[in-house]
């Protein structure tokens, strides 16, 4: 019986992976070449509480302006791209146009950045949940998609059935921050007890955290002992 592992090698063979954004050969099993590799926007310089990314160079835990006021309600956010030049395109094709290749390769990409980093993984993985009627409609939830492919990699079990979306809000681009909040206040339910567990929430970019800010919320209302956001990429 083969293995996950030995069938990934078999797929490579047979169908090599190509880069997505050039078509170039696709390097260390991804589909992305070193070349674009090197050219994504790093989220390099950021704040340590919420990923924003700062212009320049900073101290490693320097926090800015807003978490300096209030700090949010998950414990840290580790975003490793800054949503700009040609990772919105990579999102868009994972979230709307079906490219699943693109969702797997978004969680090889925050899978890496998150082995790179010395730190206690947490006990489950809870991808932003979806309302039924969007996921119905899209057919697929890019958040899961991306915890599946960290959950390869990592090795943590992806949990869809703590939390549920139980309001079909509207979608929050083009809303402000205080718009965004009142949009998704509510909007998340937790389905069982999180208590003393360690959870990550995934999702694919943040953007005011407004979304991940309220699930946060609600995860630590049933318990959680401690929560992250992982997400793929930070608006600057």
């Amino acid at each position: 019986m083969y293995t996950l592992r030995m069938l990934s090698k078999l797929l490579d063979l047979f169908y090599p992976p190509t880069c997505i954004l050039c078509g170039a050969a696709g390097a260390q099993g991804w589909d992305l070449c070193t070349g674009c590799h090197d050219e994504l926007p790093w989220n390099r310089n950021a704040c340590a509480r919420c990923a924003l990314p700062f212009d320049g160079p900073v101290p490693a835990e320097a926090h800015c302006g807003r978490c300096q006021k209030a700090l949010p309600t998950f414990d840290r956010c580790l975003a490793p791209l800054r949503y700009e030049l040609q990772v919105p395109a990579l999102i868009t094709g994972a979230k709307f146009r079906g490219k699943l290749n693109a969702a797997r390769l978004l969680g090889q990409i925050l899978a890496s950045a998150l082995q790179s980093e010395a730190m206690a993984l947490p006990d489950v993985l809870i991808p932003v949940p979806l309302h039924l009627k969007r996921l119905r409609a899209r057919g697929y939830n890019q958040a899961l998609e991306i915890a599946r492919s960290l959950s390869a990699v990592l090795e943590l079990p992806v949990d869809t059935r703590s939390c549920d979306r139980v309001t079909a809000t509207p979608p929050q681009a083009g809303l402000d921050e205080p718009e965004r909040r009142r949009n998704i206040r509510g909007a998340f339910v937790a389905r069982r007890s999180l208590a003393g567990e360690r959870v990550a929430i995934i999702d694919d970019v943040v953007t005011t955290a407004s979304t991940v800010g309220e699930l946060s919320r609600v995860l630590r209302r049933a318990g959680a002992q401690g929560v992250e956001v992982w997400a793929v990429a930070r608006t600057p």
